[in-house]
């Protein structure tokens, strides 16, 4: 059987309502992303700055210190590049030093840190390594600890999280050969029998799957009689017969994780190991992610700051045409660049973090923005380093060092950095999943009225509904405090751009209203359109942290006038990039786009590709993924 064929065949329909049951329907707390795509700019739940409390700072910053020891004197990332490999040694050190468990509660030994402190920790360790950041972002961020805490029940919590706190390395096992972002066609099925399920399929991408103790592991359950079935999340034993790693992947960067290919057939799960009840899986695995997604633009940060550093360093040393590089003005604005908007992700990732740890706000749209804002930003910057650095920018550190010169792995980082703008969601599948977010106010009361399925009955429902509420929203979209020159006085010089994000929230709003007014149903196709939409409220939203900070920074006498300066100068540069988005939303190329590529995929340019050698070899596009026994060399290694 091909893996094509093993996979689930689904409708367009039916991988629509799947995705749909498995989103948090209900908005229980206020969010300021999703007020700021109605076009409300609700300053009131962000301003001011939250904090965290002064005895998670104490706890925090003393893991930190503790932490920062560990990976300048116990961490050699220049070993972990030449080997692809995190040493032995070094995983048992993040273990005694308490790493795995930075997120588990005390009780469960754990260190019981913040959201906060924790990306603090991952950003300093992914400074270090950014495969050490993966590692710890992946056992703890979306491995075992995270669902168990907010699904688990108190006997699965008692028997798993003081493992993951100390020994056990966690894996997330979802995606497989031939399903990525469309859960509908998982084919890893788990059929009940008797007190256990038996687990049959194949998993790809497993981050700390060759070494991990624990897996969460998504899998089908038939529906049958006293079975609900559905996608269901279990915790499994890695050392399970029926388990076996296949295969240790290898990629561009990030070459020290420990992630492989992963067969399972026939393994039996006891159901008391089952998350949640049966069907829940797609929803546990995104509600995790609510706030284990603020992990990966956490690594970003530190992914800037490091790019800051070198660039400054390197800008001042190098001179050419009698001053350093730095000075002249086409290096400067690239320097410029990396300074103001590592300063807006750090506020974005830190305001949100504290968000998630009052737990007053809901925000799955502001960390969603997080992830997509800072997975592209950290790959621009450290493409500018390599641009400031030159030929030495493109060549090894090891290279460097051999001929005298300073060891700096710009061009690792770089490799290292690509595979956040795919992994954890791709930046296409997170404009669409932030975009059904934003749009959800309008679907909630106009759903039926653009729904081609719905009956005569329904539509009429609903357009008497969606009129009312638009009776209601719209006027409020015309004038706001954004029009008064004395509106946000309180933020000084910075008044200007947070006047300038209330208008253009509004004007957002208004764009929306208009594009589904026009499209109606055919909207969910206009997947460019709804790109530069959540492009627009990604700035607008870094824009309103990285004022907040500024702010919050002056009140505190901590780096106030040069925080104001980042926050100014990062402001101006979103400023340019919304309104050419907004001039983009109308005036674009998508309908030429489209038309040229169906003639490519019909193969009518298929000239255009003569003259070359094509170095991919032969092999199957996606491999088999047919269950069944493995005929494979089982290379999992857990480490202890």
């Amino acid at each position: 059987m091909s893996a094509t064929a093993a996979a689930r065949k689904v409708s367009e329909r039916e991988a629509r309502q799947v995705a749909e049951a498995a989103r948090e329907q209900d908005w229980r707390k206020p969010s300021f992303a999703k007020e700021l795509f109605l076009g409300r700019f609700r300053l009131d739940l962000i301003h001011p700055h939250p904090l965290p409390s002064p005895e998670a700072v104490e706890k925090g910053e003393a893991f930190l210190a503790r932490l920062r020891e560990f990976c300048e004197t116990k961490v050699d990332p220049g070993r972990i590049e030449r080997e692809a490999r995190i040493p032995d040694e070094t995983i048992v050190g993040l273990k005694e030093l308490g790493a795995l468990g930075m997120k588990i509660p005390e009780e469960y030994g754990g260190l019981g840190l913040t959201q906060v402190y924790y990306n603090k920790a991952l950003a300093l360790a992914g400074s270090a390594s950014p495969a050490i950041g993966a590692l710890l972002s992946a056992h703890q961020s979306i491995g075992v600890p995270q669902p168990l805490k907010l699904f688990g029940t108190a006997e699965q919590k008692k028997r798993f999280l003081p493992r993951c706190a100390s020994t056990d390395v966690s894996a997330f096992l979802l995606t497989e050969p031939d399903v990525g972002s469309d859960p509908a066609r998982l084919a890893t099925t788990a059929v009940p029998d008797g007190d256990d399920y038996v687990l049959d399929g194949v998993k790809l991408w497993t981050t700390n799957g060759v070494i991990a103790d624990l897996l969460v592991v998504m899998a089908r359950v038939p529906k049958s009689e006293g079975h609900k079935g559905g996608i269901t999340a279990f915790v499994v034993e890695a050392g399970s017969e029926g388990i076996t790693v296949e295969n240790r992947n290898a990629f561009m960067g990030l070459r020290g994780i420990e992630n492989g290919v992963t067969r399972l057939h026939q393994v039996r799960v006891p159901a008391e190991n089952r998350i949640g009840p049966e069907g829940a899986g797609l929803k546990i695995a995104l509600t995790t992610l609510n706030t284990g997604r603020l992990s990966l633009p956490a690594g970003c940060v530190g992914s800037g700051k490091w790019c800051l550093k070198a660039a400054r360093e390197w800008s001042a040393a190098r001179e050419q045409w009698g001053k350093p590089v730095g000075e002249h003005e086409a290096v400067g604005a690239k320097i410029a660049y990396i300074a103001a908007t590592t300063f807006a992700l750090e506020a974005m990732v830190d305001l949100s973090s504290q968000m998630a740890d009052e737990d007053r706000n809901d925000i799955r749209i502001e960390a969603a923005l997080a992830k997509l804002y800072g997975s592209e930003a950290a790959w621009l910057m450290a493409d500018e380093l390599v641009q400031i650095r030159g030929g030495r920018g493109f060549e090894t550190a090891d290279s460097l060092a051999a001929r005298g010169e300073r060891a700096v792995p710009a061009e690792q980082l770089l490799r290292d950095l690509r595979i956040n703008r795919i992994f954890e969601g791709s930046t296409e599948i997170m404009h669409l999943l932030i975009a059904r977010e934003a749009v959800d106010a309008h679907l909630s009361v106009a759903g039926d009225l653009i729904d081609p399925d719905s009956t005569l009955s329904d539509k009429a429902k609903a357009g008497a509904k969606a009129g009312g509420f638009y009776a209601r929203w719209l006027p409020k979209l015309v004038a706001g405090p954004g029009q008064l020159p004395t509106s946000y006085g309180e933020f000084g010089p910075l008044a200007a751009h947070l006047r300038y994000v209330e208008r253009n929230a509004r004007k957002l709003a208004r764009s929306t209203f208009y594009a589904m007014s026009r499209w109606q149903g055919r909207m969910e196709l206009k997947q460019n359109f709804l790109a530069r939409i959540v492009d627009i409220g990604a700035e607008l939203f870094a824009m309103s942290a990285a004022c907040v900070r500024a702010q919050h920074l002056a009140a505190t006498g901590d780096h106030g006038r040069e925080a104001a300066q980042l926050a100014d100068v990062f402001c101006r540069q979103a400023r340019v990039r919304t309104d050419e988005l907004f001039a983009r939303l109308w005036t674009n190329t998508d309908d030429a786009d489209r038309r040229l590529a169906a003639k490519v995929l019909a193969g009518e340019d298929g000239w255009l590709e003569a003259g070359i050698v094509d170095l991919t070899r032969e092999g199957a596009w996606i491999a088999d993924a047919a269950p069944g026994p493995s005929e494979k060399e089982n290379v999992h290694r857990p480490v202890h």
